[in-house]
């Protein structure tokens, strides 16, 4: 016997003692606000998929967009275009 046999044991876990998986177990989650659900991830196809820059604002200016909360990087896009005359 090794000098650390007798100070370690082994713990049987029963696999068969886990949670019963349901087809909910397996549905994707999703993050709600309110009753709204809030999509993550890629675009859909039939949406113009957006170009990633990096953009210096003002500091006041970028705080008012995010004290808004979610939402704010759609609402900044929305105030360019509407300067843009898009």
């Amino acid at each position: 016997m090794s000098a650390n046999g007798a100070s370690s044991s082994t713990t049987w876990t029963d696999l068969d003692d886990g949670p019963e998986l349901t087809n909910a177990f397996f549905e994707p989650p999703g993050e709600y606000v309110g009753s709204h659900l809030v999509r993550r991830g890629r675009p859909s196809e039939t949406r113009e998929a957006k170009e990633q820059v990096t953009l210096r604002l003002d500091a006041d200016v970028l705080e008012r967009f995010r004290a808004e909360r979610p939402g704010w990087q759609t609402r900044t896009n929305a105030a360019l275009r509407a300067a843009a005359g898009l």
